[in-house]
């Protein structure tokens, strides 16, 4: 088990989910952004133009490799060729932090699209902190967790989503990350306060916060339905949410994710720029 006071060395400042077609802007006008993230699925590769611009970036910036296909909630054994790839690029590339989601996305052989969620009891509690050492085993490095968006609750869970995080923190010695959107969009679904889960979150485990967009539907009997979708600038009230979390856990590294529909960067940009602002607030 790892060290819990190992958390991800990224700088308190922004950050920005790193897409290729705004490498140009970056590299030559990045504003605020002190830091970038990946997907770790997009750079399992051995070459190429992604791999080359990947080496150009990381000695420029430092690199959050952020995975969403390790499956760390799934019932099964993690897939050894999955996390053999991962290692190699971790290896190489050394970045500053490390982080997966809180969900399951495979079943035996078959993959999903989507981060499906969990019931938060003892049973999933010991399989998630054993696939949790596995990976920092394999990677000789701590990773973060993050906490997911919700659509439901389940009926066998016995824990809360922040206890359980607490407790798997504690376990294990990840990180966690802190996802303030994905807090507004459970606690809009499942109409609880999104301050109060702040309250009772481990901040002191944060590593790195993160902030996205989200799409307005509703459910089967007209109530307001959020879907997690980074595909849109954040909104107001989640901005919101953050200062609120950021007067309590001080300056974190701030990502804005923008994944879908993904604008030109000056958009982007001024995402980054608010951001900055927003820290700015809590380091003076």
């Amino acid at each position: 088990m790892l060290d819990a006071t190992q958390n991800s060395q990224l700088p308190p400042r922004p950050g920005v989910g790193y897409k290729p077609q705004h490498y140009n802007d970056i590299m030559s006008d990045p504003g605020p952004v002190g830091w970038l993230e990946v997907h770790a699925e997009n750079y399992m590769g051995d070459g190429g133009r992604p791999i080359a611009q990947l080496r150009h970036l990381a000695e420029r910036f430092p690199i959050s490799v952020h995975g969403v296909g390790l499956s760390i909630g799934g019932e099964g054994d993690l897939d050894a060729d999955h996390l053999a790839r991962l290692k190699h690029l971790i290896d190489w590339l050394n970045p500053a932090s490390f982080s997966e989601h809180l969900a399951w996305s495979t079943h035996d052989a078959h993959f999903f699209n989507d981060l499906l969620p969990l019931p938060y009891n003892n049973a999933t509690l010991t399989r998630v902190a054993a696939h949790i050492n596995q990976v920092q085993d394999t990677l000789g490095r701590q990773m973060l967790l993050e906490n997911p968006s919700s659509y439901l609750a389940f009926a066998e869970s016995t824990l809360s989503e922040t206890d359980f995080l607490r407790e798997i923190a504690k376990r294990t010695g990840c990180g966690l990350l802190l996802d303030v959107n994905n807090v507004f969009v459970s606690a809009t679904n499942l109409k609880t306060s999104p301050q109060a889960y702040i309250d009772d979150f481990p901040l002191d485990a944060v590593g790195e916060i993160h902030l996205g967009g989200h799409d307005e539907d509703e459910d089967e009997h007209g109530a307001p339905l959020l879907i997690d979708s980074h595909g849109k600038a954040v909104v107001d009230p989640v901005w919101a949410l953050l200062d609120y979390t950021l007067a309590k856990s001080g300056s974190r590294p701030l990502l804005i994710e923008w994944d879908t529909d993904v604008p030109e960067w000056p958009v982007l940009a001024a995402e980054t720029t608010r951001a900055d602002a927003a820290l700015a607030l809590v380091a003076s």
